[in-house]
This record gives C-alpha cells, structure tokens and sequence, in this order.
C-alpha cells in the first residue's frame, strides 16, 4: 500500500474545508505542519484533534501537511480518517459524537416536496443548508464527486450526518450504483441517515439487494430507513411498478430526466413533451403502490418562471414533489405546489362533512348528494395540511 496519500480540496474557491498530504514515516515522532487562517485562534485545538485520530489509528510516525480554509472538526477528522485509510489497513473508526437533534426518525408519508442536492466532498455546501428550508436534503455520493474522490466523500457524507444540524430536513443519501453503491451503505447506515436514494434502477432486484445490505447492517439497532429509487432508463420505466412494490420500505419514486432522455436518445425540452408518457407511468405506478411519485430536477437555475411553469405541470400531472439543486428554487416550488384557496375550499367542506359523520356515528360520509369515498377524505385532509405547512414557510 502506497505510503503517501492525499486528499480533500484546495485553491481559491475553497472554503470551509482543507487539503492533506499524509506521508507514513518509520521515525521522528507526528510532525505536523498546519497553514490556517484561523491558526491563531484555533491552531491549538487543530493540532490536538488531528494528534488525537493518530492516537487512536495507532500511527506514532507521520509527517502531515494541511492547508486549512476554515474546515469545521467534522471535515478535518473526515479528511485525516481517508487519508489514514489510503495508507494503513485499518476497520477502525475515528467518530465524533453525535448532536442530540440529529437523531430522528422520518415518516414514510411525510411531505417531499423538495430535497437539496449537495455534493458530497464539497462541505461548505453541507453547513446552512437547512436555513432554506428544503423538505430533504441529499448528500450526493453519486454524479456530483468525481470518481477519485468517491472514498473521502463517504467520511465527510458519514461524519455530515452525525455533526451538520440540517435543521429537521429529512436527512437523504444517493448512494453509487451496484457493488460500490452497497459499499457506501457500510458507512451511512448506522449514522442516522432517513432515506437511502438508489440512483439508475431498473428492476426490484436492486432494491431488495440494498435492502439485504441494509438488514445486515441494522442488526443492533433499531432506526426506520426509507428508499426512494431513481427511474433513467426506458426499463426502469417499464418495470417501475414492480419497483415500487419491491419493499414497504419504498416510500417513495423519482425520475431523472437527465439520463432518460439520453437512454430515449431525446432531447429534454422546457415542455417537457418528450417524456410526457415516461412521467405519467412513473406517477401511475407510485399511486398504484401507494408511495409519492417524485419529480426531477429543474437545471436552468435562472429561469424561475420556466421552473414555476414546470412545477405547475408537474402538479397536475400527480407529482409530490421535485429535485432542487439550488437554494433559490425551493420557494418557487413551495409556492406551485401549495394548494390554491378554491383546493382548500373544497377540502375543508370534505373534512366538515367527515367530522360530521363521525359525530353522527354514521358509516359514509356525503357531501350535498354526493359520497365520498375515503381515498378522497384522507387526500382532503393531506391537502389541508399542505396548505398550512406553505403557510408556515412562506
């Protein structure tokens, strides 16, 4: 194994994170050589963190560079524990405690709306996102990190999950495809991750194969985790009931656009036209199976009224929710979705009528002469409370 490792970032739109060069020694003790701008104030406590992980990984010789741009501890124990792992064979683990607020569980119906992307090996994203509001938010492991910097992205998405207060947002991973996406379940599962996104799936068996994962990992703990697999390709479209059904676990279904239009061999247009029929199948099955058909992302960042018009369609088309990868976007999306005041209208005359008949000890609910069935009360009562969690973050 090589004895020299190097990783994170560096250069001059870096922040909040650092750049390691670790050579394994045979003698001289840990040198340390930090460059910070923080280093009068903090250098101390850096110094005793970074001695504490050799500490614990037993390395007693080692000269290691850092160039910090005001990384918080969970960045520099994550950078130090990969760049360890590069040189030392080692299960061990360097593990932070854990803040009290990040240990919640999610429901498997709560309202996805939006979920934020962040790229997994870039931190600074990670530190505020849950000021914005988004209903999930996504440590990306998958498209948005290079392929070398796969492995030091699991410690920082790892050590995110147990230090970043992303402010009660649902706590989401989109693990990699096949053998390696299983891979990175080893480090995100016992850490308090809500919702796995499993990107590319095409069939139930995939589902069911991180599901195993996850079961053996999960053996001394108890912690609800959901699945929302991602639709890009013509025979996940095809197979996206079976999918949808391959686990209770599955609480919800996205499509990716991106990749299906490229597997279509289309190109994506505003209208969205092209992918009109692989949409509503992706919504069919979801309702069929009774979990959430979610969305893909709107890439024009700018372009807030294409994206408010996109949103629109989305909704009537059945979608509960949408991909963001900017800030800016998550209250246009709120906003679309939100109910509009003749929905909540009509929805509060369906919970009046159903109080009603409760009251009354009556079996069926009427409206007027009408019957309601009660697929249609409980989506009174989910439109009810959409309509006043848009209250509560407009």
């Amino acid at each position: 194994m090589n004895k020299i490792a190097e990783v994170g970032n560096k250069g001059s739109g870096v922040r909040s994170d650092c750049f390691m060069r670790l050579e394994i020694a045979s003698s001289g003790g840990i040198q340390i050589n930090l460059q910070s701008k923080v280093k009068t104030l903090y250098g101390d406590r850096i110094q005793a963190l970074l001695q504490d992980i050799f500490k614990h990984f037993g390395i007693e010789n080692a000269r290691l560079e850092v160039e910090d741009t005001g990384a918080l501890d969970f960045v520099l124990a994550a950078r130090l524990e990969a760049a360890i792992k590069k040189v030392i064979d080692t299960d061990k683990e360097y593990l932070l405690p854990v803040l009290e607020q990040n240990i919640y569980s999610t429901e498997k119906d709560r309202f996805r709306l939006t979920r934020l992307y962040l790229p997994g090996n870039t931190p600074k994203l990670m530190l505020n996102a849950g000021i914005h509001k988004p209903h999930g938010i996504i440590l990306d492991l998958e498209d948005s990190v290079a392929p070398d910097k796969k492995h030091e992205a699991r410690f920082v998405v790892r050590n995110a999950l147990r230090s970043v207060d992303f402010m009660g947002a649902e706590r989401m991973v989109r693990i990699n495809q096949g053998d390696r996406g299983l891979e990175d379940l080893e480090y995100i599962v016992p850490h308090y991750v809500n919702m796995i996104l499993i990107p590319k799936v095409e069939t139930a068996e995939q589902i069911q194969a991180v599901e195993e994962k996850i079961m053996g990992i999960k053996r001394d703990y108890d912690w609800d985790i959901w699945y929302m697999p991602i639709i890009e390709s013509a025979l996940g479209v095809e197979n996206a009931f079976a999918i949808a059904k391959a686990s209770p676990r599955v609480a919800a279904m996205a499509i990716g656009l991106e990749d299906l239009t490229a597997d279509l061999g289309v190109q994506r247009t505003l209208e969205g036209w092209e992918t009109f029929y692989q949409r509503t199948r992706i919504v069919n099955a979801a309702k069929a199976a009774g979990i959430q058909p979610i969305d893909s992302v709107f890439s024009d960042v700018q372009d807030m009224e294409g994206l408010r018009q996109t949103v629109i369609r989305s909704k009537a088309m059945g979608f509960e929710g949408m991909g963001v990868i900017h800030p800016r976007q998550i209250p246009v999306i709120h906003k679309a979705f939100a109910p509009s005041a003749e929905e909540i209208e009509k929805a509060q005359k369906i919970v009046d009528a159903f109080n009603e008949a409760q009251e009354k000890g009556l079996g069926v609910v009427s409206l007027g002469s009408k019957m309601i069935d009660p697929p249609v009360v409980k989506r009174a009562f989910n439109v009810l409370k959409l309509a006043k969690l848009a209250q509560e973050l407009s």
